[in-house]
């Protein structure tokens, strides 16, 4: 399968060199998916494995999941101010609004589960005041000392430590506001432009150690650049050490995955009757194309699914902190919360049992001093791309682009807290290691996007395959 993909590619980009794109041999469907077949680089997984296991097993399961109340309603600032440039311009398309919701229509449970996970459910908010905080101390245990009573107060500032890969936004901020996400769905909202590039443009060329002297295009809708060059941007990654190139194909990744989600749910139809949103097979090709992009949006296909396997890997390691039997996922309907954890234990068993995990250890492996040092970078540079999200004018764009991003650094904080997952206690608080509900959210929500990425590209190859 392999070589026949590869031979149909080679054709289909052989002959783009002397002809057009409409004169390109080979199919719409092998010039988008020619690359997207066979084993992963870094990886002992091949993509069909990762097809078949996500469109049929995990991802109707996680559809299911995300729809309760539980996982649908996430709290967000969208009006922290762009902390990089001043010239950011707002988008004052009707789609890219976000409709907050009102008081009264989030559960009471969730509204004040502001907590971190325990025995009983919830304990300390992140944000109390000093004497809050003592006042909950001496409800506890009056007999706790005091070096006890700092390491515990420690604890409930846990998001703010260095394991944290984001910048969070404070939820006790009065501009942050509960979202209904199955309201306020991840669409195309016409958000496109110089200024949205500027986004993706900062984010590659700042944050993904990509040498300076090597430029990438600044919009990969568009084929201006010749082969030579395009083999140029990409031989510098192959020289990365194995973090540095991780790092980049999770974003590029995320980068796909975005546009998977743009093209799928795109305005087909806008009247004063109604608005009618669908499959974008043509935008999906601009944006995926082999000969259109140069290999680029093939190449970003493969990384989706190394992002995937990413998120996936995470998923399958949190399942102790899960399984403890004192932790719930709070509603204030005790049937719903019993239900909400069947079937998150469901699939988070269901990814530990996937044969070909990704292997983290491969990952900041050898002298510990320089691993040190390479995983702190690894982590400013990621935080860093948390805060350029606060960039974005489009705010329905900023509302998922947060989330995803949050989402992925609460899959790296998993992936490399593995002894604090090992030494958790079956009851009582995890001071080791903690997951907010914010945190929990985030995960679930990301990682059902990465899962509806996988999903929605088995419906783009039957689409181009009745357009041949």
């Amino acid at each position: 399968m392999r070589l026949l993909a590869f031979l149909c590619c080679a054709v289909a980009l052989g002959t783009a060199r002397g002809s057009s794109a409409q004169e390109v041999a080979g199919s719409a469907s092998q010039r988008c998916f020619c690359q997207v077949t066979g084993y992963l680089d870094d990886c002992t997984c091949d993509v069909e494995t990762i097809d078949v296991f996500n469109n049929y097993k995990l991802f109707p399961k996680l559809q299911k999941l995300l729809e309760r109340d539980y996982f649908r309603y996430y709290k967000v600032n969208l009006k922290k101010t762009c902390p990089f440039w001043e010239d950011i311009s707002h988008c004052g398309i009707k789609d890219c609004v976000v409709k907050p919701c009102q008081t009264n229509e989030v559960p009471d449970g969730i509204k004040s589960a502001a907590y971190k996970y325990s025995e009983e459910g919830n304990s300390f908010p992140g944000e109390l005041e000093e004497c809050e905080k003592a006042e909950r101390l001496g409800a506890v245990d009056e007999s706790l000392s005091e070096e006890t009573q700092q390491a515990f107060l420690q604890w409930a500032n846990h998001d703010d430590s260095a394991d944290n890969f984001c910048e969070a936004d404070d939820e006790q901020s009065p501009d942050a506001e509960y979202v209904d996400l199955l309201l306020n769905p991840e669409r195309y909202t016409g958000y496109k432009g110089p200024d949205a590039w500027k986004i993706w443009n900062t984010i590659y060329e700042e944050n993904c150690f990509k040498p300076q002297t090597i430029k990438r295009p600044l919009n990969p809708l568009t084929s201006s650049r010749g082969d030579n060059e395009d083999n140029t941007f990409y031989s510098w990654l192959e020289g990365l050490c194995v973090e540095k190139r991780a790092f980049y194909r999770l974003i590029s990744g995320l980068h796909a995955s975005i546009n998977i989600h743009l093209s799928a749910r795109y305005l087909l139809q806008d009247t004063w009757l109604e608005q009618k949103w669908g499959y974008n097979v043509s935008e999906f090709q601009m944006r995926f194309d082999a000969v259109l992009t140069n290999e680029e949006g093939s190449r970003r296909l493969r990384n989706l699914y190394f992002l995937y396997l990413i998120e996936l890997r995470a998923l399958s390691k949190v399942l102790p902190f899960f399984e403890r039997p004192g932790f719930q996922l709070f509603t204030g309907d005790k049937d719903q919360d019993k239900q909400n954890k069947k079937l998150l234990l469901e699939i988070l068993q269901d990814a530990k049992s996937f044969p070909l995990h990704f292997d983290e250890n491969s990952l900041f492996a050898g002298n510990k001093k320089d691993a040190d040092k390479l995983k702190e970078e690894f982590r400013l540079h990621f935080r860093n791309i948390s805060r350029i999200m606060d960039c974005v004018g489009c705010f329905k764009c900023r509302l998922w682009g947060k989330l995803q991003t949050q989402g992925l650094g609460t899959a790296l904080k998993i992936l490399f807290s593995e002894k604090q997952l090992d030494n958790l206690p079956e009851r009582g608080p995890t001071y080791g290691f903690q997951l907010t509900r914010q945190e929990i959210v985030e995960f679930l929500n990301a990682f059902g996007r990465i899962s509806t990425s996988v999903k929605e590209l088995e419906n783009f190859r039957s689409l181009l395959q009745t357009i041949e």
